[in-house]
């Protein structure tokens, strides 16, 4: 197919979402009335979870955020996740709890609707499947604002674990990919 038969649908499909998008935008009042001001305060709660596909290795977690915005962008806070998995194998099987404890500091871009955002954490993880010690990570997301100080959000967190200097520098590229979805408010 070529690109000239893709063209009208590409049209059709801006020209449905387009005044969508201005609808919602108009509900909400404009661009700029929706979402936080600076010293507004953030609570949001978010979920992940996997499966094998025999559900006999199983995990789940929620985060819950705690931030003050310090501008209309700059977002700094305090995040606690807990996780459980659930896991059969040969060499590892049985329950597992983790918790991780993280201060964050988030710059939103943007000041519609969609507001997406970069980051950064460092805290500690502890529980029954790692060894606790300390972890830093690299954030990317974005917050879509459904009201005016009502949001979902997805992010994808980069984090590395470590017990000194030396070893943050030596793990970054061992680190691992966390996922989450959830909901949240301005107040």
């Amino acid at each position: 197919m070529n690109i000239f038969k893709k063209v009208p649908l590409a049209i059709l499909i801006g020209s449905t979402l387009l005044p969508a998008y201005a609808m919602a935008q108009s509900q909400m009042g404009g661009p700029g009335t929706v979402g936080p001001s600076a010293g507004d305060r953030e609570f949001s709660l978010s979920g992940t979870g996997s499966s094998n596909k025999d559900f006999d290795n199983s995990s789940f977690g929620v985060s819950v955020d705690y931030g003050w915005y310090l501008s209309d962008r700059m977002l700094a806070g305090i995040r606690q996740s807990i996780s459980y998995a659930d896991v059969a194998g040969e060499d590892l099987s049985g329950d597992f709890w983790n918790g991780s404890t993280r201060g964050f500091v988030d710059y939103h871009f943007g000041r519609g609707a969609a507001r997406p955002f970069v980051g950064a954490t460092l805290g500690g993880i502890y529980g029954d499947g790692v060894k606790d010690t300390g972890t830093a990570g690299l954030e990317v997301g974005l917050k879509y604002y459904m009201l005016p100080s009502t949001f979902v959000q997805a992010r994808a967190e980069y984090q590395f674990l470590f017990d000194s200097g030396d070893s943050a520098s030596d793990n970054f590229d061992n680190g691992a990919w966390a996922y989450v979805l959830g909901m949240g408010i301005n107040f």
